[in-house]
């Protein structure tokens, strides 16, 4: 298999195994954590879930594509990122009614941020996984 179809399957996969978890706890935040506890504390006790599931995934991952070299793990995670971004944007125009514009600026608030830094920490596990 050549290195970006590897890089192209890897990023795919780990964006479908993760993103499917964190849209099925998502829903349970929204509809009832963050009601009983607010959105902050309810995404606070949701991330360290999908960062687990995150570093088992990512370690399959560079285990599944051979991704030893360090770009290539990267990319993959870059890209992954990328399909994880597009994702919520497009929920939140399914679900929220928002505009990308206003899903953007959404990502300013307190849940949302600790939420993107989780994601960017996502980004940046395969690399992790592949020097490890």
């Amino acid at each position: 298999m050549q290195a970006a179809g590897r890089v192209i399957r890897a990023a795919g996969s780990y964006w479908a195994v993760v993103f499917a978890l964190g849209f099925v706890l998502g829903t349970v935040r929204v509809l009832w954590i963050a009601p009983a506890l607010g959105l902050l504390a309810a995404t606070a006790l949701e991330l360290p879930v999908i960062l687990g599931a995150s570093w088992i995934a990512s370690g399959w991952l560079v285990r599944r594509f051979a991704l030893a070299r360090g770009g290539e793990a990267m990319a993959a995670g870059a890209l992954a990122f990328a399909l994880l971004m597009a994702a919520e944007c497009a929920l939140a125009g399914v679900l929220a009614g928002e505009t990308p514009g206003e899903w953007l600026t959404g990502l300013a608030a307190p849940h949302a941020a600790l939420g993107l830094a989780g994601q960017v920490v996502f980004a940046l596990m395969p690399l992790w996984r592949a020097r490890g």
